[in-house]
């Protein structure tokens, strides 16, 4: 049967089994979107590009699928770019497809052109370029297989529109050989397996970190019940948050540059720490010579050039987090190992009541703290949280409970900031039965606030709430701390009133300034049928503390306590 390029896109991602795409049409994708009209799979109309591919990651994380976006040649290609990088920097599993001015315009500077295979090239796993319609099947399936496995991240294809408009034989091949890409069983070596029993076995302070990784293979369980065999406490990294419910007594929360203090201080103290999927990135580390130096390291990683990166390890892993610690698990219960409560376990429990206290903002005005507590005792445990980016994060990260995997939905290693609302449409998208709510800054918002409108159109109830301080917040901050309060241009003046900006779209908007106005608005928000926009007033002074210094050491923080 002969069809047409563009039907063979369409029919390859039938394959894949895709469900949705996010995207918005171009001249060098009309072909492919006429193919698209006819097919059963749902499409997003996104506002900007930008966003699109944001809600296929947002989408991605919370599904556990790949993710699908798609734009035009030239700007729109460009436009994906920001999100294509947080998907490759967060280890997020997105397909971007672009259309590309016709084969024989390539190279001569045509209208809407541009290289985007050579400008993705350095923030995806793979990106190509098809350059007849017969390798189409081939290159999605491809895309698919790269995205998915091993180190999870994003691939680009590249489709010329002329391309999209030749015809082929409808075929798809379920198994293809990709030159150069290896997918690895994901078993760890006995050996290292081994050797890291030895050191678990007779630590005396053992600690878990746990990273992204963790979410990634959908490990929580497997963490769980390792880190209670093994009473090793647990603190995660800020893509770790969820991997263990932040409820659990085992659990002490985020490490880090924002991390809780009595987390940081838990690593400095640990004898041997068990790190699984986490690149080690500065924000956790501070500065690296101080960094767990009491401490022999056990590193769990399915990318090997990860492990030994920033951080030297004593045992590197290079495995699935899932089956690595199945087998570490599996290891200690054949030996018969078991631990009762430990003076470790009673030095963590201290650490936990003696700094709680010290996290309750004082003074007056509303509190991000104390607004983070009342949303999580009113909001279902399954409820999935996005953030922007900023002192919106941060205050999220450390004081919102997580409790579920694929619930924190944040841009952690690029931090772009925009990133919260179009993730939370993705979000919603991939998990229409549950609540999203997406905790922003004026800032962050002010970058994507359009895609209210796909909100609108598409009818999802997701919940935005801007912790409106009228700057950049985060860049304020260190301003503050490090520049002698010289605040150059964090001001962001004449901002719209977030209310009626939501109403001009068609949402709705509220603008609390009491907790109890929050608490009513929240409750009200659970059976909302479409977007709200809560807008809740905070002083520009309002920090994100602890804090350590960019370069700094764990025992460098700043803080009220």
């Amino acid at each position: 049967m002969r069809i047409l390029g563009a039907k063979a896109i369409v029919e390859a991602l039938k394959k894949e089994k895709v469900e949705v795409i996010f995207g918005i049409p171009g001249g060098a994708t009309i072909p492919f979107y006429d193919a698209l009209y006819d097919s059963d799979i749902r499409h997003i109309l996104a506002r900007h590009e930008q966003c699109a591919a944001h809600m296929a990651d947002g989408y991605a994380r919370v599904k556990g699928v790949p993710g699908v976006c798609t734009a035009t040649s030239g700007p729109g290609a460009t436009n994906l770019v920001t999100g294509i990088a947080v998907a490759y920097m967060d280890s997020s599993p997105v397909i971007a497809i672009t259309g590309q001015v016709p084969r024989s315009m390539i190279g001569k500077d045509a209208f809407q052109e541009a290289d985007i295979v050579g400008i993705v090239t350095p923030i995806t796993k793979y990106a190509f370029q098809v350059t007849s319609a017969s390798q189409i099947s081939d290159a999605i399936r491809t895309a698919f297989i790269i995205a998915n496995t091993n180190r999870k991240g994003p691939v680009l294809i590249d489709i010329p529109k002329d391309v999209q408009l030749e015809e082929v034989d409808l075929d798809y091949s379920e198994r293809i050989i990709i030159k150069g890409y290896v997918v690895r069983s994901g078993e760890p070596h006995p050996y290292s397996i081994k050797r890291a029993l030895g050191l678990i076995m007779n630590a005396e302070r053992p600690l878990i970190i746990a990273g992204g990784g963790v979410i990634a293979s959908n490990a929580s369980e497997e963490l769980i019940k390792f880190s209670e065999l093994i009473l090793a406490p647990v603190v995660t990294t800020l893509m770790g948050k969820g991997a263990i419910p932040e409820d659990h007594p085992l659990c002490l929360g985020m490490i880090g540059m924002h991390g809780r203090v009595e987390a940081n201080k838990a690593v400095e103290e640990a004898d041997v720490i068990i790190a699984i999927g986490t690149r080690f990135g500065d924000r956790t580390t501070g500065k690296l010579e101080e960094f767990a130096k009491n401490a022999k390291i056990i590193h769990i990683d399915i990318d090997p050039a990860e492990i030994g990166k920033n951080v030297k390890v004593d045992i590197p892993i290079v495995a699935d987090a899932k089956k690595a610690l199945s087998v570490l698990y599996s290891k200690l219960i054949e030996v018969g190992f078991s631990k009762k409560e430990s003076e470790w376990i009673k030095r963590i429990k201290y650490l936990k009541e003696y700094y709680a206290p010290n996290y309750e903002e004082k003074g007056e005005g509303l509190k991000p703290s104390k607004l983070m507590k009342i949303l999580r005792s009113i909001i279902p445990g399954k409820s999935i949280i996005t953030t922007g980016v900023g002192q919106n994060q941060m205050w999220t990260a450390l004081h919102f409970k997580i409790l579920e995997p694929r619930t924190f939905i944040t841009s952690g290693g690029l931090g772009a900031m925009g990133f919260g609302l179009p993730a939370a449409i993705g979000a919603k998208i991939a998990a229409p039965d549950r609540p999203v709510f997406n905790i922003d800054g004026d800032g962050s918002f002010l970058m994507t606030e359009q895609d209210l409108a796909t909100a609108v159109s598409e009818g999802l109830p997701i919940v935005t709430i801007i912790l409106r301080n009228r700057s950049l917040g985060m860049v304020r901050q260190w301003q503050c701390l490090f520049c002698n309060k010289r605040y150059a241009y964090t001001d962001l003046g004449n901002i719209p009133d977030f209310v009626k900006l939501a109403e001009a779209y068609g949402a709705e908007g509220i603008r609390v300034e009491s907790y109890e106005e929050f608490e009513n608005v929240i409750r009200r928000s659970l059976n909302a049928e479409m977007p709200l926009v809560v807008d809740v007033p905070i002083s520009p002074d309002e920090k994100v503390l602890p804090m350590i210094p960019p370069g700094g050491s764990y025992k460098e923080v700043i803080w009220y306590g």
